[in-house]
């Protein structure tokens, strides 16, 4: 009957997600304030989509936010307007190395792909496994990690309980604060900005390592994050995290007038130019070369390295 009231529409939990639309995930979001997960095998596809609209506009900003959990408003045209309280969407797949590294080169420096922890080892021996998985062990794990409640507070809605750094672990964020500033000295380019978020990498990794212990562990849930477990965390960070970024964004670490330089170079190669001049160079309006000012010290630099070489004008030309 028209006055029966079902009550608001069920909601089934969204754990992890293979793709979405961001007006999508934004219901998802706003739904599920814990977050949830996008898992792709394929991040390129994910990547180049985001600039898909023909308008100019760019799903960046939505990515970029997800990765603070900070509030967040969507707003696209025909649709109402959808706030999350805290935008909280992790991200994890594979990427081929010669598609990082052209993905790298072209896109612009706007912090998301320094949110990244890559990770390129070296290849292994194969082998069949020896062993299992511990079905039981893991499914015990992941049960508590899923039974955590949020804080709920009387008309307010559920948010995440905060969990404080002693101050042994406050001082030692201190110091690996400066160790990071140092190894900033003479990096550039994407590389720069990883290390300029590892602080909150550290942080971030210290509450996963806590609760990773907690989870698969009989012990009480942890109301602190001690020094022993942040030092865990830089280490990983020192002696993992920071040499595959340094592997991965080697490329993409380059100076500006470097970039620029590659860019002409192959610019060159698909013209077959033997000869050209600056003006025909700055009419290709090549990224990073479209003035007078970026494309000389692009040439300078090849004509150092000796790839090129000026030719004096004759009469006439």
């Amino acid at each position: 009957p028209e006055t029966a009231n079902p009550g608001p529409e069920p909601f089934p939990p969204r754990l992890s997600i293979a793709d979405g639309t961001v007006e999508r995930l934004a219901v998802i979001a706003a739904k599920q304030p814990r977050g949830t997960l996008l898992a792709r095998d394929e991040l390129a596809g994910w990547l180049q989509g985001m600039t898909r609209y023909a308008g100019g506009g760019s799903d960046r900003p939505f990515w970029l936010e997800a990765y603070g959990g900070r509030g967040y408003t969507v707003e696209r045209m025909g649709r109402e307007p959808v706030h999350i309280d805290r935008l909280s969407i992790g991200v994890t797949g594979g990427i081929q190395p010669d598609r990082l590294k052209s993905l790298l080169m072209q896109s612009d420096d706007d912090g998301l792909l320094a949110r990244f922890m890559p990770i390129w080892p070296d290849p292994v021996t194969l082998h069949r496994p020896r062993e299992g998985a511990n079905g039981p062990f893991f499914d015990q794990a992941m049960g508590r990690l899923y039974r955590l409640q949020m804080l709920e507070e009387d008309g307010k809605p559920p948010r995440p309980w905060l969990v404080a750094f002693a101050e042994p672990a406050c001082a030692a964020l201190d110091a690996f604060r400066v160790a990071t500033r140092a190894w900033e000295a003479g990096t550039e380019g994407l590389l720069l900005s990883f290390i300029g978020k590892l602080p909150g990498l550290a942080v971030r990794l210290s509450l996963v390592l806590a609760y990773l212990d907690w989870a698969m562990a009989d012990q009480p849930e942890p109301l602190e994050i001690s020094q022993a477990v942040f030092d865990r965390a830089t280490h990983l960070i020192a002696s993992y995290a920071l040499p595959m970024a340094r592997r991965a964004y080697a490329d993409a670490s380059l100076s500006k007038v470097e970039r620029s330089a590659r860019r002409l170079l192959d610019a060159i190669r698909d013209q077959g130019w033997r000869r050209f001049t600056s003006r025909e160079a700055l009419r290709l309006d090549l990224k990073g070369l479209s003035s007078i000012a970026q494309l000389n010290p692009a040439l300078t630099l090849l004509e150092d390295g000796d790839v090129i070489q000026p030719i004096a004008p004759t009469i006439g030309q």
